[in-house]
């Protein structure tokens, strides 16, 4: 049963690591292993900071130049609030190399979009909406635009490279998911979803529809089904796949010789506000 009182969430991300693999999800989320900082995801991040303060400045400054410039000095910032993350590089000269993969990314930013142009309505705008009898929705989107007509797009930052047509679910569902909240809470379905892939210049373009919104509810509602039964007997399930090579839990998955530690009944209620009843039966028999 959901435990009175807590308010199990989803977000893009969660959904997707359930999807690839349920005993990482849970190791996430519930037991909520450490895990190292990346250099591509640090990056992102970085990145993601620097456009994020671009539109604090006077549109005559969001320049390439600016942008570029800022790079570095987020850099420190995220430095100062995190000393662990100096040991992604193990030199001086790697992490200039790194850095200017960041701006590389920045000035193609600069090709698909142009700053002086814009105004948004929101930057790395924190959403949350709880779906009735189900769970707890949220997310950040990157970006926000609202035209005077008030039609409104969702724009999101990619610092990898643009999908195969053949892939990019991943990229679309959260696309969609973050239209599903923002029409539940703007009273407006987004006219355009739009993801930015920095490493290439790529686009990905949607325009939602009402059926698009209500097969994205649905494919929620299913999803966080399976997690609450995991949840409800504890057992969260290995998944093998070729994306297990970039895992950071192979020492510890049943798949790669490990030995999965033990689940704690409390740490599943904290995380998903489900106790693992028949997982407690099971031991006390």
């Amino acid at each position: 049963m959901v435990a009175a009182g807590r308010s199990p969430a989803l977000s893009p991300s969660r959904a997707g690591d359930f999807r690839q693999c349920p005993y990482m999800y849970r190791l996430r989320v519930v037991d909520k292993i450490p895990e190292p900082p990346s250099a591509a995801a640090t990056l992102g991040t970085l990145v993601h900071s620097v456009l994020e303060h671009l539109y604090d400045r006077p549109a005559a400054e969001r320049t390439e130049d600016t942008a570029t410039a800022m790079l570095e000095p987020e850099w420190r910032v995220m430095l100062d609030k995190k000393p662990e993350l100096a040991d992604l590089h193990d030199s001086p000269a790697a992490e200039a190399t790194w850095l200017e993969d960041g701006r590389t990314r920045l000035r193609t930013y600069f090709t698909m979009e142009n700053p002086q142009r814009l105004e948004p309505a929101g930057r790395e705008e924190f959403v949350q909406f709880a779906l009735p009898d189900g769970p707890l929705l949220r997310g950040f989107i990157d970006r926000v635009d609202v035209a005077p007509d008030g039609s409104i797009r969702i724009v999101d930052y990619k610092t990898g490279k643009t999908p195969l047509p053949q892939y990019g679910h991943k990229e679309k569902f959260q696309m969609k998911f973050y239209a599903l909240l923002v029409e539940r809470l703007r009273g407006r379905r987004p006219a355009l979803l739009q993801l930015l892939f920095l490493k290439d210049g790529g686009t990905l373009v949607l325009r939602p529809t009402d059926q698009d919104l209500d097969l994205v509810e649905h494919e929620i509602r299913e999803l966080w089904d399976e997690i609450i039964a995991a949840a409800s007997t504890g057992r969260f399930r290995t998944k093998k796949s070729k994306l297990c090579g970039w895992c950071n839990f192979q020492d510890i998955c049943p798949e790669f010789g490990g030995t999965a530690p033990d689940i704690d009944p409390d740490a599943v209620e904290r995380a998903l506000g489900v106790r693992p009843v028949a997982l407690e039966e099971s031991a006390g028999n």
